[in-house]
């Protein structure tokens, strides 16, 4: 596409020219903007400002023109039009100042206000009161006042209320209607009628027109307009930079208001599919955005396959990917048509993961190689024996080696091109296979319960026939029945101190395993010899504790003896070699030195 230098102008607009325009309805809002939700402290803040002429930040404008990028769009709140024109330019930022100018000084309606306290939401009416504000000693902030819908302001702290629910109220109180205050004339006829041409009146109005009036009727507003024919990708990125929300937009946001423009609603498509997803434990943390970017990976891997069927050189053939761009280009068409099939994925995700004894959303190392995985079963269906025990291998590849932990949309990418051929029995293996390596210090370094070296380590342990110590149960089924299944230490942290053991080592991934709150209340601050000798006066037989314990492999007579630096060494070398086997490696770097010299700093690092 050819884009212009200069992919934005800079320009003034004059308050009434702009409020004129939102109120015919040609400037109005992309619709995936949130509704208008300021303070009246915010309200107030904002008219004070242009009330003396002050700077409010810009405004941001998309235009729009015939050909261009559409969206769906909507009027800005406040505005009321039987029919509603095409808009010629959306707000992209301002929205909130816009919305509250046009409410407050051009609609001749209350302005719909947000309690800071409560939240509800509630009618306001805005005053100035022309003696303040023409006092050079009070806080301009402090001459404007709101009033509720009936235009009283009830009495607080022995003032009385104020009541200004007739012109003639307003004119007594010298309490001007900033919804006035563009049909000013009319109002300071009535006015100055009211008090009989007074010439102290009309000269305290004639300072009140030039020194605020005159500051609405000729308060330039800076703009920025972004002209037509940006890509849509460039319109988002400006979303989520100018956006001051506490949750930012994102590319489902934009995708949301791009299908709407063709009356098809993708929010409420992806809420029946939500719910869908969500009948499985694993899947109950899915996003928005993991599902559209799964959608992408499988329409693009269709867009590729057609190209490669039809003969396409291998350097024209179109990028399979999961990235803002090509969420944006998708087509409300491909969606239609790769939705269902995605959907099919994820739940043939579900079934593999409950295989891995991954039984959980909390479990899951990665939810961005839950979308590869999804997509990928999404294009070959459930694989059968063989063929499964490489989708385990490239699986475990992924998790323990933590290679989904940067550039994790790239490597989505590339398994999503790799990874099928692979499984039908053609290419080479996968890069994510192939890069796959967990170094043997790496056990001792990682600290982090919830990451995903850490989840895919128990996982492992769990597809392994870990037994909880105290229950005496698998912890897979543990964990299947929602029993509480943590991160616990397995020479305790009350004890390690005592003993002077270094606070990394103790901490680290070895010294860790999943188990039962019961088993880690048994455990408490207790030496493992000791708290072994109390769960097998409770009825476990010490061949019974020692399979338990071998299911975690831990090796029984070091727990015995308190031996902590033979405990660390024999199950890191364990640990290593459950992990290799799932991925399908045999090297045990590192730990020969490991267990020779247990306290090496190379270990304890």
């Amino acid at each position: 596409m050819n884009t212009p230098i200069s992919a934005f102008d800079l320009s003034k607009e004059a308050l009434p020219d702009l409020l004129l325009k939102i109120q015919q309805g040609f400037i109005q809002l992309p619709d995936l903007q949130r509704s208008f939700c300021w303070h009246d402290d915010l309200v107030i803040d904002l008219l004070a400002s242009v009330s003396q002429g002050w700077p409010i930040g810009g405004i941001l404008l998309q235009e729009v023109c015939n050909g261009s990028w559409k969206v769906c769009s909507r009027l800005v709140e406040g505005v009321q039009l039987e029919q509603v024109p095409i808009p010629t330019e959306l707000i992209l930022d301002g929205q909130q100042r816009c919305t509250t100018l046009f409410m407050c000084l051009f609609s001749n309606r209350p302005v719909r206000v947000q309690s800071r306290r409560n939240g509800k939401m509630s009618d306001r009416w805005y005053y100035v009161d022309i003696q303040k504000a023409l006092d050079p000693d009070v806080e301009r902030e402090q001459s404007i006042l709101g009033f509720n819908n009936r235009r009283i302001r009830p009495g607080f702290a022995g003032h009385p209320a104020i009541n200004c629910s007739s012109p003639e109220q307003e004119y007594e109180l010298g309490l001007f209607p900033l919804a006035q205050v563009f049909s000013y004339a009319a109002w300071r006829q009535g006015y100055s009628k009211y008090w009989q041409y007074d010439p102290v009146k009309l000269e305290l109005l004639d300072r009140f027109e030039r020194e605020v009036i005159k500051r609405f009727e000729h308060f330039q507003v800076p703009v920025i307009r972004l002209k037509p024919g940006l890509p849509k990708t460039a319109i988002c990125r400006v979303f989520e930079k100018v956006n001051t929300q506490s949750e930012q937009l994102n590319f489902f946001d934009l995708a949301t208001a791009c299908f709407a423009s063709q009356d098809f609603s993708l929010r409420d498509d992806w809420a029946k599919r939500e719910d869908r997803l969500k009948q499985h434990r694993v899947l109950q943390t899915v996003k928005e955005t993991d599902y559209i970017a799964c959608v992408a990976l499988v329409a693009t891997y269709h867009q590729r396959q057609q190209a490669i069927a039809a003969g396409n050189p291998t350097q024209q053939l179109p990028a399979v990917a999961c990235s803002r761009e090509e969420v944006l280009d998708l087509s409300l068409a491909d969606y239609q048509k790769y939705a269902d099939q995605v959907v099919a994925g994820y739940e043939e995700a579900a079934r593999f993961l409950y295989g891995q004894k991954i039984q959980t959303a909390e479990n899951l190392p990665y939810q961005i190689q839950l979308v590869a995985l999804a997509a990928i079963l999404a294009v070959v269906g459930y694989p059968q024996d063989r063929v499964r025990a490489k989708l385990e291998q490239w699986f475990w590849c992924g998790s323990c080696a933590a290679l989904y932990t940067s550039w994790h949309e790239r490597r989505a990418s590339r398994d999503m091109v790799e990874v099928p051929i692979w499984l039908n029995g053609g290419g080479e293996l996968p890069n994510t296979v192939q890069m796959a390596h967990l170094q043997a210090e790496r056990l001792l370094l990682v600290r982090r319960r919830h990451g995903a070296v850490y989840k895919a380590i128990n996982a492992l342990l769990r597809k392994n026939g870990a037994i909880d110590f105290a229950a005496g149960e698998a912890l897979a089924e543990i964990n299947l029945f929602n029993d509480p299944i943590d991160s616990h230490h397995i020479f305790p942290v009350a004890y390690c101190k005592k003993q002077g053991i270094d606070k990394d080592r103790y901490n680290s991934l070895v010294n860790l395993t999943p188990l039962s709150r019961l088993s880690n209340q048994k455990i408490g601050g207790k030496a493992p010899s000791q708290y072994l000798r109390v769960l097998e006066a409770e009825g476990i037989s010490r061949r019974r504790m020692d399979e338990i314990l071998r299911s975690h492999l831990i090796e029984p007579e070091t727990l015995r003896a308190d031996d902590f630096e033979s405990f660390l060494s024999k199950r890191a070398y364990a640990l290593m070699d459950l992990v290799n086997r799932a991925m399908g490696k045999t090297s045990t770097g590192g730990l020969m030195e490991i267990a020779a010299n247990p306290t090496s700093k190379r270990a304890s690092a």
